[in-house]
């Protein structure tokens, strides 16, 4: 896989490393009710959007990755708009962090995940969203008080997704402890780690930078609803 197919890196996954998730064809697909509220066309026109209304129920609310900044996503109406970057790992392996114990997470994790989510939000994680893989927290007291994983699997090239931290544990250095696992785990196993970030999120940004991420270059999510105007 060329890494200019990471310009369009939903499409990128449900077509390689995530397709045992995606539903639909060669023009638009989504991901499995429950795991995410992501879709993807395989090109930005009319035909290949209205393929995707027609495997979505009308009204749906979804979400797409280009890097279009005047994306036309007609039959669908662009209801939101956020601008961010999306970040390649070009640094050296990183090593292990002893001091902080990490431990896999699973299915039974999920009630915890979904509350730490919600006192800080990583972006949309829903009940079957660990089903992307090589999802990992910290605990603390018995609580999981922050975590991380895998989203985009796209041919060698994977992202580290849901990173968050409870606001009251901010500070520890978790988040770098969890992405560093993502980063080793992923270099042994042949894969380029890469990360999506908001462009007002100025602390991960300066974040990322000095653990040795590189901006590839901006991404842009739109939100997309159903329309009945074609």
């Amino acid at each position: 896989m060329l890494i200019e197919q990471l310009d369009n890196p939903v499409w990128a996954a449900l077509t390689s490393g995530n397709v045992n998730l995606a539903i639909g064809n060669d023009k638009a697909r989504y991901y499995a009710p429950g795991v995410s509220a992501f879709a993807a066309v395989a090109e930005n026109n009319f035909a290949h959007f209205k393929a995707l209304m027609d495997l979505k129920p009308w009204g749906e609310t979804i979400a797409v990755f280009t890097t279009d900044k005047n994306l036309n996503a007609h039959p669908w109406t662009i209801v939101n708009r956020i601008d961010g970057y999306q970040m390649m790992y070009d640094g050296a392996t990183p090593e292990e962090q002893r001091q902080i114990t990490i431990t896999k997470l699973s299915e039974e994790d999920v009630p915890a995940m979904l509350e730490l989510t919600k006192l800080s939000p990583p972006g949309p994680f829903m009940e079957k969203t660990i089903r992307f893989g090589g999802y990992e927290g910290i605990f603390e007291d018995k609580q999981l008080v922050a975590m991380a994983g895998h989203r985009f699997h796209c041919g060698p090239y994977v992202e580290i997704s849901a990173v968050c931290t409870h606001p009251v544990h901010t500070g520890k250095g978790f988040a770098r402890a969890l992405i560093n696992s993502h980063i080793r785990q992923l270099r042994a196993a042949g894969k380029m780690p890469y990360l999506h970030v908001r462009a007002d999120n100025t602390r991960a940004i300066n974040l990322y930078q000095a653990m040795g991420f590189v901006i590839r270059t901006e991404m842009i999510i739109y939100v997309l609803t159903g329309s009945d105007v074609i």
